[in-house]
């Protein structure tokens, strides 16, 4: 890696003892040697294994759940369903005041997608749970479902989220996040060209090496150590403590190595139960996902679709640009409102567009909930901002990387949120990167600076 010390030199302080200093990752030698400890790596007598008894269909209403067979099966310890929960209905967001509570940590009356825990089984083997679980006898009344977001939010589509009574998250802008910048209409009415394209994306897994899980231990005066793979330690003990109504004090959380995450494991899923299992039992709790939950359960990066209209004028000025994203929330929030707000913020790109209408909707399907995954709201946005960039370039027969340079915004420009431009940087390392991929472009845009204008 090459740093280049000549940009920005009056920002910088080059004297700093950690802050661009080369340093080696603390962890890196247990990784390498086999020594770190991961969660699984523990062992406690009377662990007991707790398996999920799991939604065979997308949309059902539960009739009737029937657990006796399950209960006579040798080695079964505990049988909970939505009725042990003290907090069943919950939403991981409300820690920051997005609601409503929607989802259920085990389903109570219906189910929304397919996989949706329904009944947990605890018992002295990981076998005996699973074959236990097997037994568990749901009559089910299959319900109409939902898989396309336009097709959910078109009248009369089946509600798939009660808690919402409608089929998008509904911002304080109303039925989705709005950004309004300048006059759109007008940039389109005095642009040279028009183009207006449409981007989609498939849900994406994470796909870590270790799947999603934890370990419970009880140890005493109603407290319990939670040993877990979680990316966010005290967002997963403040949520594990609302739904089991318990203070947070009772709750020691250990984690700090994940097997691979990228932001799947972050939705609060496992340790309640768990936790509850234990408190209920008395005894150590495992509850770690199969290979097959993790490519089914856990939540992959959201489904989007994003419409972009673009005005540009011959001179490789884009002088208006509409964009409409749709987020597939699935059937639960999660942290989708948040990505599709993020997408609102960002979907005018790196560049100065003085008209700018955005729309963004948070969409409910019956659907595995999607939730992060690196950059979530911006990842999937990017990539369709960026080939629309490569087809405006194209239709005006400009180079791509010098029509960039025209609408990059610099220090000073006012971003369509109405917040300024500060250190962006951005003309500069396209500078760099034309002369790394030995991309030439003119001298003119390789004289300019991020600072000003007219530089």
């Amino acid at each position: 890696m090459e740093l280049r010390k000549s940009y920005f030199a009056d920002q910088r302080k080059d004297d700093l003892h950690e802050i661009g200093q080369p340093r080696p990752r603390s962890d890196s030698p247990g990784h390498v040697t086999g020594k770190t400890a991961y969660f699984a790596d523990r062992n406690f007598p009377g662990m007991l294994h707790l398996k999920m008894v799991r939604s065979p269909h997308h949309h059902a209403r539960i009739r009737s759940i029937d657990t006796s067979e399950a209960e006579k099966h040798p080695g079964v310890v505990k049988i909970l369903t939505a009725q042990d929960v003290p907090h069943n209905v919950y939403t991981i967001l409300i820690l920051i005041q997005i609601g409503p509570e929607d989802e259920t940590v085990l389903a109570d009356g219906k189910v929304r997608w397919k996989g949706e825990a329904v009944v947990a089984v605890l018992a002295e083997t990981e076998r005996a749970a699973q074959e236990a679980a097997a037994k568990v006898k749901i009559d089910y009344e299959v319900l109409p479902a939902v898989f396309d977001m336009e097709e959910a939010l078109k009248p009369g589509a089946p509600i798939v989220n009660e808690y919402h009574g409608r089929n998008y998250y509904l911002y304080d802008s109303g039925e989705c996040r709005k950004v309004r910048f300048g006059d759109v209409e007008a940039g389109f009415a005095g642009a040279d060209h028009m183009l207006e394209q449409t981007y989609q994306s498939s849900p994406i897994e994470h796909a870590p090496t270790e799947t999603t899980g934890c370990i419970v231990v009880p140890e005493g005066n109603d407290r319990f150590t939670c040993y877990t793979n979680t990316q966010a330690m005290f967002f997963t003990l403040d949520n594990a403590s609302i739904v089991l109504q318990m203070p947070g004090n009772k709750l020691h959380f250990v984690g700090g190595t994940v097997g691979g995450g990228f932001g799947g494991k972050v939705d609060v899923i496992v340790e309640p139960i768990a936790i509850l299992g234990a408190k209920l039992t008395g005894r150590p709790v495992s509850f770690i996902y199969s290979r097959e939950e993790e490519m089914q359960i856990s939540s992959p990066r959201a489904a989007e679709k994003v419409v972009i209209k673009d005005g540009v004028m011959k001179d490789g000025r884009i002088v208006a640009r509409k964009v409409t994203g749709y987020t597939d929330a699935g059937a639960y929030s999660r942290h989708s409102p948040y990505g599709a707000q993020k997408g609102a913020g960002h979907y005018p790109g790196p560049y100065t567009i003085p008209n700018v209408w955005i729309d963004t909707y948070c969409v409910y399907t019956n659907r595995t909930p999607s939730s992060a995954m690196r950059g979530f709201g911006v990842t999937i946005g990017d990539f369709a901002l960026e080939v629309q960039m490569d087809k405006l370039a194209r239709l005006i027969g400009m180079d791509p990387l010098e029509f960039r340079f025209i609408n990059a915004y610099r220090d000073g420009d006012m971003k369509a949120h109405r917040q300024p431009t500060e250190g962006a940087a951005l003309i500069e390392c396209m500078q760099e990167a034309s002369r790394a991929a030995n991309w030439p472009v003119a001298e003119k845009f390789m004289a300019m600076s991020s600072y000003a204008k007219g530089a």
